[in-house]
């Protein structure tokens, strides 16, 4: 495994509160937010990087498209009562793959908006309960939702508990400011994916679909089962299907006998029967009983017919996948099968031609050759992204393996490890520090791998067995994205594998950045004691190898963790060791980071003037290196400690420099808290006017940005400034001459 230089994640500290001892108007508790919570700064290796800022977007009428829907008025209608405002806070469609479960909840959603019945909006999220490569947990089903409700990335909690109370929050802010809210879980496995999406406001509705009747002790859902459709509606839909993309098309009047054939061969099942019509409509020529023979052969339908498996799946779906595989020619059949080799829920353009080595513009038009065969979509339609019903995927991956498919999956785990590596040293440099020429800025590289994040995660443990050395660098590329991203479950997942590969391999210095990738994760979610022994462990080993480097890092975020344990004297002999390490290797950047969080720890025991001269030591280094991120981060602590010492008028320029910085920037997150520490130094000095600007601005920037906690931190702190300004006042008037003001 390559290694990073100062380890792939050392955590650097900010303080987010300037209040001196004795002043503090956070009910006398100090507070203080790590660098990843003071707006976008987040820190990796002895690396400080600026994640982009600006006002968060809600999708809250995020419905999929309705569809038409045939001989489902019952249902409908059943569905409409159960979201109705005296209707079930909970309902599932359940019924087997393909049944429509999907169609009917979203058509059923559309129809209750129309009626006006969620003026608070609608919210989707797309569960994958069966999904082979794994189930969308509740962690990452919150977060979507929380980022549709506008709940920035940087601003998520670490926990499931966490998500799930700011989640109810939210959705009752919601309900109280616009009304109801409707919010469509689809394709859920287990009440454990869906407990902790239902709302606590009883206005809002939970529909969710699933192949299983969910039914638990402490998941109370109205349950609403669907079946085949009838022979009549499943003709129907084939008939509007074909009138619908060529209103002339006679077929299906001409030949209704076999319509009828073709609608009992596919099971009555309407994912089959749309797959029967978009061969029909694919092919104006294909007479509709030559398409009833091929379904009549049993090869390739009665067996698969006559079961469904535990899961639920239809087989009657899997003989429409085959007839229309069978139909594709060789190079869209090969195409479809190597789209099975990719581990993630959907690919790109891109990831498609190198599966299939082909060019990029061929690639996409045997891609729209499988789109019009029912296979796949594009999702969102002309974003170059591409997935499969899981069922279908699940057929493509049963299919007998050819010859080149070994190779296909090299060159795909080669495509993403380089392209990831190049995405990761963008994320890493410093300004005018050598980029590679893949993408063209850092902007570019953080939307690649926002675009690829479920495919990078899966594919690490696909490539554990066969390609051990492909997951270690993998984990080790995606350690600073995940945690800039706050995506901490991801992360705690891939080092977690990635430890296990290590101690396989016998490979000890991989083993000992894993666990110190691990410790930062598992810090993040505030496991702290488990962070320490990860940290403890990486520090020893990469001593014993002889690698200073690597203990330094590793002793830097031990120090962090055991500051959160209050083991102040600790903290500060694993940051006073990393600080000596970085001297010796003559490592500046690691040395600005060393002085800034031994600053931190100083200012915990009260050592303040010795904290202060190691922040004062940190801004000074990283100023130099053109660091401005590590600079910000400086200046801000630099400025609380110098409020605890009563040195207001110093705190004030560190924090006017620190603010620039994040304008300069564009951190909106970091000006807003800037702004609060700045107007909390103001307030000291008596000048009221300037402290209620500056504190009024952090409150409107911060709720721009949904921080509830640190919006409560400056109205808290603005609060203490009025009662000040309102006792100066008091003081003012009693003290003035009896006859009026003095000339």
């Amino acid at each position: 495994m390559t290694s990073r230089s100062r380890g792939p994640e050392a955590l650097g500290e900010r303080y987010g509160s300037g209040e001196p001892d004795g002043q503090d108007p956070y009910g006398g508790v100090r507070q203080r937010a790590h660098a990843s919570d003071h707006g976008q700064v987040h820190q990796a290796g002895r690396d400080q990087h600026f994640w982009g800022s600006g006002p968060a977007p809600q999708a809250t009428a995020s419905l999929p498209p309705d569809r038409p829907l045939t001989g489902r008025k019952e249902r409908t209608d059943t569905l409409l009562a159960a979201l109705a405002p005296d209707g079930a806070g909970t309902t599932v469609v359940t019924g087997l793959p393909g049944v429509g479960k999907t169609v009917l909840a979203l058509h059923a959603a559309h129809r209750a908006v129309e009626r006006g019945r969620f003026p608070g909006g609608t919210l989707y999220v797309h569960l994958r309960g069966y999904d082979p490569a794994g189930a969308v947990g509740p962690e990452r089903a919150l977060e979507s939702l929380l980022r549709a409700l506008g709940v920035r990335d940087k601003d998520l909690p670490p926990t499931v508990e966490e998500q799930a109370g700011l989640y109810r929050s939210e959705l009752n802010r919601r309900a109280e400011r616009h009304g109801a809210v409707l919010i469509v879980a689809d394709d859920a496995s287990s009440p454990g994916q869906l407990r902790h999406l239902v709302p606590a406001h009883p206005a809002h509705r939970l529909l969710a679909t699933s192949r299983d009747a969910l039914t638990a002790p402490d998941f109370p859902a109205r349950l609403v089962s669907l079946d085949e459709l009838d022979t009549e509606s499943a003709t129907e839909l084939i008939a509007v299907a074909l009138a619908r993309v060529s209103p002339g098309d006679p077929r299906a009047g001409e030949e209704a006998g076999a319509l009828e054939r073709v609608a009992e061969y596919c099971g009555r099942l309407p994912l089959a029967l749309t797959i029967a019509a978009a061969l029909l409509t694919d092919d104006p020529g294909l007479p509709i009983t030559a398409l009833a023979d091929d379904l009549a052969d049993a090869r390739t339908r009665l067996k698969r017919l006559q079961h469904e498996d535990g899961d639920g799946r239809s087989l009657a779906v899997e003989a429409a996948f085959g007839l229309s595989y069978q139909r594709l020619k060789a190079q869209d059949a090969r195409l479809f099968r190597l789209l099975s080799l990719n581990p993630g829920p959907d690919l790109s353009t891109k990831a498609a031609a190198v599966l299939s080595d082909r060019e990029a513009r061929e690639t996409r038009t045997g891609l729209a050759t499988l789109a019009r065969a029912g296979l796949i979509n594009e999702q969102p339609p002309r974003s170059g992204r591409w997935r499969a019903h899981d069922l279908i995927r699940l057929y493509a991956a049963e299919l007998p393996e050819e010859e080149g498919e070994k190779e296909a999956l090299e060159r795909l785990l080669a495509y993403y490890t380089i392209t990831c590596d190049a995405a990761d040293d963008h994320l890493r440099a410093l300004p005018g520090q050598p980029v590679p020429e893949l993408f063209t800025d850092r902007a570019a590289a953080l939307t690649w791998l926002d675009s690829e994040r479920a495919n990078l995660i899966a594919v690490i443990p696909r490539a554990v067995a066969d390609h051990p050395r492909i997951a270690l660098r993998m984990s080790g590329a995606l350690n600073i994205y995940l945690h800039q991203g706050r995506h901490f479950h991801d992360a705690l997942s891939i080092n977690e594998r990635a430890l296990a590969v290590t101690r396989t391999l016998g490979d000890r210095l991989a083993e000992g950045t894993v666990l110190n990738n691990l410790g930062s994760a598992l810090y993040r979610v505030h496991r702290y004691d488990e962070s320490i022994d990860a940290h403890t462990q990486a520090a020893d080993i990469h001593r014993g190898l002889g690698n200073r480097d690597g203990e330094g890092s590793a002793l830097n975020n031990l120090g962090n963790a055991l500051r959160e344990v209050r083991r102040y004297d600790e903290a500060i002999r694993a940051h006073t060791e990393d600080l000596a390490i970085c001297r010796e290797l003559g490592d500046r950047q690691g040395e600005g980071m060393a002085l800034n969080n031994l600053g931190n720890a100083l200012q915990e025991v009260r050592r303040y003037d010795e904290a202060i001269r190691a922040h004062a030591q940190a801004a000074d280094t990283c100023r130099e290196l053109g660091d401005r991120q590590g600079e910000d981060m400086a200046l801000n602590n630099l400025g609380n400690a110098l409020q605890k010492v009563g040195r207001f008028n110093e705190a004030i320029r560190a924090h006017t420099e620190d603010l620039a910085i994040c304008r300069e920037l564009g951190d909106r997150h970091s000006e807003g808290i800037a702004l609060n520490n700045l107007g909390v130094a103001l307030r000291e000095v008596r000048r009221f006017d300037e402290a209620v600007h500056a504190h009024t601005q952090a409150i409107l920037i911060l709720d721009e940005l949904n921080d509830q906690h640190n919006k409560d931190q400056a109205q808290r702190a603005l609060d203490t400034t009025l009662a000040k300004m309102r006792r100066g006042w008091r003081r003012w008037f009693r003290r003035k001459p009896a006859g009026g003001p003095e000339a």
